[in-house]
C-alpha cells in the first residue's frame, strides 16, 4: 500500500512543475490551467514551467551558436592578449625608470666622491672636469634622480 501512495505522490508532485495559465475566451469567461489554450486565444503565464525556462522572462540568454561561441571566444582572447601587452609595456616602462634611476644615483655618488673624472671629447682627447663642471653635472644628476626615482 505504502509503494502505491508514494508512486501517487509522485506522479501527482510532477503536475506541479507545471506551467499555470490564463485565458479569456470569446465568451468572455476567465480559464485557469496546466495545458495550452486554444490557438486563437493569448495566455498569461501566471507560473512558468519548472522544467524549461522561459528566456525572455528570467533574463537567461538563449543558446547561442557555434558561430556566435567562437565570436565571444575570439573576442575574449584578443581582450586577454591586449591586457596582457599592456601589462607588459607597464612593466618594461618601469623597469627602465628603475635602471635610470639606479644609473643616476651611481652617477651622483661618483660626481660627490671627489675623485678626479676625465671626460673624453668628440676628437677622443681627455680631458679633466673641473669643480664648477662638478657642480653643474651633480645639480643636473640631482633633477634627473628627482624625475626617475619617484
Amino acid at each position: 500500500m505504502n509503494k502505491y501512495l508514494l508512486l501517487f505522490v509522485i506522479l501527482l508532485s510532477t503536475n506541479a512543475l507545471a506551467a499555470i495559465s490564463k485565458w479569456v475566451d470569446s465568451n468572455g469567461q476567465v480559464h485557469y490551467s496546466d495545458q495550452p489554450p486554444p490557438l486563437d486565444v493569448r495566455p498569461k503565464t501566471l507560473r512558468p514551467d519548472a522544467n524549461t525556462q522561459d528566456t525572455a522572462s528570467s533574463g537567461v540568454a538563449a543558446p547561442q551558436t557555434i558561430a556566435e561561441r567562437e565570436a565571444e571566444l575570439k573576442k575574449s582572447q584578443k581582450a586577454k592578449k591586449e591586457a596582457a601587452d599592456k601589462a607588459a609595456q607597464k612593466q618594461s616602462a618601469t623597469d627602465a625608470q628603475q635602471a635610470s634611476c639606479a644609473a643616476a644615483q651611481q652617477n651622483l655618488r661618483d660626481l660627490q666622491s671627489g675623485i678626479r673624472m676625465v671626460e673624453i671629447d668628440a676628437k677622443g682627447e681627455r680631458s679633466f672636469i673641473d669643480d664648477q663642471q662638478r657642480e653643474q653635472r651633480i645639480e643636473k644628476t640631482q633633477k634627473d634622480i628627482s624625475n626617475y626615482c619617484k
